[in-house]
């Protein structure tokens, strides 16, 4: 007989509160025209993005964070120390070591959360809701804190025809607490690894150090390229339309509930497109609210998720205690999707 004792925690888990932060400034297509042959009108028919916001130089990864963070447990009314796990989805911190979320942690004020980043592209949203879910269930947090963050202009190869209007910078994080009620449904995720190099970083961290130009991508004027994020954007379209659509469906089933249930539909923010075919994949009903914040956010990654859902809550568009079907799908190639109760 096992001498393990099992902590028991909330017999259920749900979304208390959701907050966000885009950088200051708001850059249009005009911009991204100044560095690649294109137009605005290509650019909006091929994504839907219209301007996307970058970071300054003082709204760092954590700075950014903190903020949205900060929103998220004020929505949630609950106090910084009550938070027992900070968890935080980036690929755009550029320190190896520590995690941010430990600073994060710190800044906020928590007392002595556990923090930790986790890379799952444009899926860690619900990667990292799954975490915090099980965390509330299981009893080692009472409440969790979710990030999605990125400074994806850092990552951006602005002569890239194909990627410089993509990428945009911003931050959104939840708050996940105890339920006594389902209110965040089994969530249905995976990778597909031998399509990971249909989106990949140009060069690793280790090559672009040694410094071997030879092996090394150069900009118009012969300099070296800082790494940046590459796609094969036909291959991810197909892929993201037919299968994405796929898990969604299995999501709702997972759920227990159809199309004809949501309220909202939030997927990762990628292209208006990819947005446009999975709902007429979905069939969804005319009365679902399909959030399009790509038009005015760009495509954020991991915090593109958590900041469509701030958005639609911000404007009215969603409300308390609408029942959405949110879908993360990136880089790896992974995905993440669940059915949530709106905060």
């Amino acid at each position: 007989m096992s001498k393990i004792k099992a902590r028991k925690g909330a017999p259920y888990a749900r979304i208390l509160g959701v907050g966000g932060y885009r950088p200051t400034r708001v850059v249009p297509n005009e911009v991204i025209l100044e560095t690649i042959d294109s137009s605005d009108e290509w650019i909006r028919s091929r994504s839907g993005i219209e301007t996307r916001h970058w970071a300054n130089d003082e709204e760092t990864v954590a700075a950014m964070s903190i903020e949205a963070s900060g929103k998220a447990i004020a929505d949630a009314g609950i106090r910084a120390e009550q938070i027992g796990a900070v968890v935080v989805s980036t690929v755009s911190h550029f320190s190896q070591t520590p995690a941010v979320a430990t600073e994060i942690a710190d800044k906020l004020g928590t007392d002595k959360a556990a923090a930790f980043d986790i890379s799952a592209g444009c899926a860690g949203f619900g990667y990292g809701l799954t975490l915090a879910k099980g965390m509330v269930v299981e009893g080692s947090a009472e409440y969790a804190l979710v990030i999605g963050v990125e400074r994806l202009s850092d990552l951006t190869d602005l002569e890239d025809r194909a990627t410089a209007f993509l990428f945009g910078d911003g931050a959104g994080a939840v708050v996940v607490g105890p339920s006594e009620e389902p209110h965040i449904g089994p969530t249905v995720w995976g990778s597909e690894g031998d399509k990971s190099e249909t989106i990949k970083q140009t060069v690793p961290w280790n090559q672009f150090r040694l410094g071997d130009v030879s092996k090394l991508p150069l900009d118009s004027e012969g300099n070296v390229k800082f790494p940046a994020i590459t796609q094969e954007g036909q291959a991810v379209f197909r892929w993201a339309v037919f299968e994405m659509a796929k898990v969604a469906q299995q999501a709702l089933d997972a759920a227990g509930i159809t199309s004809d249930d949501l309220d909202v539909f939030i997927p990762h923010q990628a292209n208006v497109r990819i947005i446009d075919s999975m709902v007429k994949t979905l069939k969804l009903p005319e009365h679902v609210t399909v959030a399009r914040d790509i038009r005015t956010t760009g495509n954020t990654s991991a915090a593109s998720i958590p900041l469509a859902m701030e958005r639609l809550l911000a404007t009215g568009e969603a409300k308390s205690g609408d029942t959405a079907l949110v879908i993360g799908f990136g880089a790896g190639l992974v995905y993440a999707a669940t059915v949530v109760t709106l905060p």
